[in-house]
C-alpha cells in the first residue's frame, strides 16, 4: 500500500528545524528585537563617574528613553549589533565609515527643557579618545540640561541663573567644602553620608586638599584635621550638628580669576563658579562676528554646523574662502551641567552640545552596584533600586 501525505504533512515536514537550526533562529530574534528597542524606545546605561553625584552615584543603571525627544536614525549604519564604539572586550572597531548617511530625528513627544537629566554624544574630540568617531558613535555623557536654546545663562559664585532668575539647585547636587575637625574620619565615616568617591583626607594629599596652615583662623589648633569634600547641603547641615567640627567653608574660585581649560577663556575671565553670562544658541539666531563672538561661538560654526572649508581665527572666521561678517546658526544647542558642580567636565569647560548629539532622557534607575561596598552585603544600593531620576 502506498502511504499518501497530504500538503500538510509536505509543510510540516519542511518546516521542522534541527535543534541547531532553532537555537541561531532563537538568538537572531533575540539581537534583533534588543537592537530594535534599543534603537527606537529604551537603551540601558551605567553610572562610570561621579560628575552627578549624589542625584545619580558611580554603579547606577539606568534606563534611557528614545521616545522622549524622538529617536535619530541611524548615521552608521554598518556596525555590529548592541555594541558602541569596540567590539566588546577587544580594542576592534565595531563599525565601518563605508557608509554614512544622513540622520534625521522621528518625532518625539517632547523636547529638551531646563532641568532634564539627558544622555548624549559628548561633541569634543579629545573627550572620545581623540578619534573623530562619527556623531551616533561618540562617547556619551549624561548631564543635566542647564540651558536651552536662546537662554542667557550664567554661573555667580555656584549659583546658576537663567535669563536673569535664579535655576532651581537639584536637591542632590554637591559641591564643595572643606571640613576641620577634631576627629580623624575615615572611609567607614564617610560611607554613612554617600560619600564614596569625594573626600580626601591628610594621608592622601591632592590637588584637592589644602593643608589646615593655608587656613589662618581662631579655630586652628594643633590637633586638627581637615577634609575637603563633594557633599550636598543637607550633609553639611547634620555636621554643622557635631561639636567636633570647628569649621566649615564652602572651596571656591572667585569672580573674575581665570579658571584652566574653562570655555571661553583666556578672551573671558570665567572659572567653573563664575561663568557668562552666554547666550546658548538658537537655530535662526544671527550674530555678528568680532573677538567676543568668535571666542564662544567659532569652535560651534567650525565644528558642528556642517559647513565647509571653515577657518577660525581669533578675529576672523572664513567660510569657503569668504571672510563672514554674521552667521545664522542652523541647529539647536543645549548647555550641559554635572550635579556635582566642582567635579564634573561639561559645557563650562567644552562648551554647547549640538541638538543632533541628544541621545535621550533617562527616567529611572533600575539597579544599583556600590563599586566599593563595606561588605559583600552591601554591594546592592537597595534604596535606588527603581528610582525616579527627577
Amino acid at each position: 500500500m502506498t502511504e499518501v501525505k497530504t500538503q500538510a504533512d509536505r509543510k510540516a515536514a519542511k518546516a521542522h528545524k534541527s535543534p541547531i537550526r532553532e537555537w541561531f533562529d532563537s538568538v537572531l530574534f533575540a539581537v534583533v528585537a534588543a537592537t530594535l528597542i534599543r534603537w527606537l524606545f529604551m537603551e540601558a546605561f551605567t553610572i562610570p563617574t561621579p560628575s552627578m553625584e549624589n542625584s545619580l552615584m558611580v554603579g547606577d543603571f539606568l534606563f534611557v528613553s528614545k521616545l522622549h525627544y524622538g529617536t535619530r536614525t541611524p548615521q552608521t549604519p554598518l556596525q555590529v549589533p548592541l555594541t558602541h564604539q569596540k567590539i566588546w572586550g577587544t580594542n576592534i572597531p565595531s563599525y565601518s565609515t563605508a557608509i554614512q548617511l544622513p540622520s534625521y530625528r522621528l518625532p518625539g513627544f517632547t523636547h529638551v527643557t531646563n532641568g532634564d537629566v539627558v544622555v548624549f554624544n559628548v561633541p569634543p574630540k579629545y573627550l572620545n579618545e581623540n578619534i573623530d568617531y562619527p556623531t551616533d558613535l561618540k562617547t556619551n555623557y549624561i548631564k543635566r540640561c542647564i540651558g536651552i536654546p536662546g537662554d542667557v545663562l550664567e554661573v555667580r559664585q555656584r549659583a546658576v541663573f537663567i535669563n536673569g532668575k535664579p535655576f532651581p539647585t537639584p536637591p542632590r547636587s554637591e559641591q564643595k567644602y572643606f571640613i576641620k575637625t577634631t576627629e580623624v574620619l575615615d572611609a567607614n565615616f564617610f560611607r554613612k553620608f554617600d560619600i564614596v568617591n569625594d573626600y580626601r583626607d591628610p594621608s592622601q594629599p591632592t590637588e584637592n586638599w589644602k593643608p589646615l596652615e593655608q587656613y589662618n583662623d581662631s579655630t586652628k589648633s594643633a590637633a586638627m584635621v581637615g577634609y575637603s569634600v563633594n557633599t550636598t547641603e543637607d550633609v553639611i547641615a547634620k555636621f554643622k550638628e557635631f561639636d567636633w567640627v570647628k569649621g566649615i567653608e564652602p572651596m571656591s574660585d572667585k569672580a573674575g580669576e581665570t579658571g584652566a581649560g574653562i570655555y571661553g577663556t583666556p578672551t573671558f575671565n570665567w572659572n567653573h563658579d563664575n561663568f557668562g553670562p552666554i547666550t546658548v544658541p538658537k537655530k535662526g539666531a544671527t550674530i555678528q562676528i568680532d573677538a567676543k563672538s568668535i571666542a564662544l561661538y567659532g569652535p560651534v560654526i567650525e565644528l558642528y554646523e556642517k559647513n565647509e572649508a571653515v577657518a577660525v581665527s581669533p578675529t576672523s572666521i572664513t567660510i569657503g574662502g569668504k571672510a563672514i561678517t554674521s552667521y545664522t546658526f542652523k541647529q539647536d544647542y543645549y548647555f550641559m551641567m554635572g550635579d556635582n558642580r566642582d567635579n564634573s567636565l561639561d559645557s563650562r569647560f567644552w562648551g554647547f552640545v549640538p541638538e543632533d548629539h541628544i541621545v535621550g532622557k533617562a527616567v529611572f534607575v533600575w539597579m544599583s552596584l556600590d563599586p566599593n561596598p563595606a561588605n559583600v552585603w552591601n554591594k546592592i544600593r537597595w534604596n535606588r533600586l527603581f528610582r525616579i531620576i527627577d
